[in-house]
């Protein structure tokens, strides 16, 4: 019996410790979260009251071409944040719109390779992927960067393109709903057990 009572004070033991660790990493994520969104309508508020239409203060995209690897691989995560009065310098990787024909209009990250300065605040940039042979054919102008790659999350494309579908996305929320159901019910048994000792 007391062997009995032992392992179910373990399991209970590991089960709190594991539920807590979970909820204060879903409360860290979600305050991350909250602080990404303050920011980026806090930038917004500014810009607008200012009469300024900047690209957001911050952007994350996930990477599905193969041009920058070893650097950036497909499904990487890039988190950018917008240089103000061209500040982007030679070697820093930036995501821009593309004029290239090929891929008009379309968001390229690659690596500035060369700067031409034409004005005060703007100027024209030659891009390069690392893994490409030669450079792009268009030069990138200030006005179409949305910013420079502050770091990588390699691999949360696979887990976007897992949650895509809607019965995954569902499951993704219920499945951490369930986790804290779980724990509150282990929680009030174990008061009630304790309450009838």
């Amino acid at each position: 019996m007391n062997s009995f009572r032992k392992k179910a004070k373990q399991i209970k033991y590991i089960t709190s410790f594991v539920m807590r660790s979970l909820l204060i990493t879903i409360l860290c994520f979600m305050s991350l979260i909250s602080l990404v969104f303050a920011i980026y309508y806090g930038d917004l508020l500014i810009s607008t009251k200012n009469g300024i239409t900047n690209n957001p203060l911050f952007g994350a995209y996930i990477i599905v071409s193969p041009s920058m690897v070893p650097t950036i691989n497909i499904n990487d995560a890039i988190v950018i944040k917008r240089m103000d009065h061209d500040k982007y310098k030679i070697g820093d990787i930036i995501t821009f719109t593309s004029a290239d024909v090929n891929y008009s209009g379309k968001k390229v990250t690659h690596r500035i390779i060369e700067k031409k300065k034409y004005s005060n605040e703007k100027s024209l940039y030659k891009t390069k992927g690392d893994n490409n042979n030669i450079a792009d054919s268009n030069l990138v102008n200030t006005s179409d960067i949305y910013g420079k790659v502050l770091f990588k999350i390699p691999g949360v494309g696979k887990l976007q393109s897992l949650v895509a579908s809607p019965t995954n996305f569902f499951l993704s929320l219920l499945i951490p709903a369930f986790a804290v159901l779980l724990y509150d019910m282990t929680r009030i048994f174990t008061m009630m057990s304790k309450r009838k000792n």
